[in-house]
């Protein structure tokens, strides 16, 4: 299970996860926060990212808000994803080492 390999530290519900990153001369306790919606198979999407410097979490409508985001997200085809790529609606990230030979 990916909770088990440490890619989530905590699950929200309702399709999104939070994930803390280490920052240089902070670590992870006083880095970053990123929020992901997700179906913890093949669909990762960063939904929302924040220092733990400049808040200390999201509020209750912020997470209602971005479970909706994540339904949306997580509810579109393979197909529907791509043309959001190609209108520049969402941006693919790629592991560049990933794909090389």
């Amino acid at each position: 299970m990916v909770l088990v390999l440490g890619l989530i530290d905590a699950d929200l519900g309702g399709g999104v996860v939070k994930k803390r990153i280490g920052l240089a001369g902070r670590g992870k306790r006083g880095g970053a926060r990123t929020l992901v919606a997700t179906n913890k198979g093949d669909r990762w999407f960063f939904v929302f990212g924040f220092e733990k410097n400049e808040r200390t979490n999201i509020t209750d409508d912020e997470l209602g808000a971005l479970q909706d985001i994540a339904a949306q997200l997580l509810a579109r085809t393979g197909r529907q994803l791509d043309e959001a790529v190609k209108d520049g609606s969402l941006e693919e990230i790629c592991d560049d080492d990933k794909n090389q030979d």
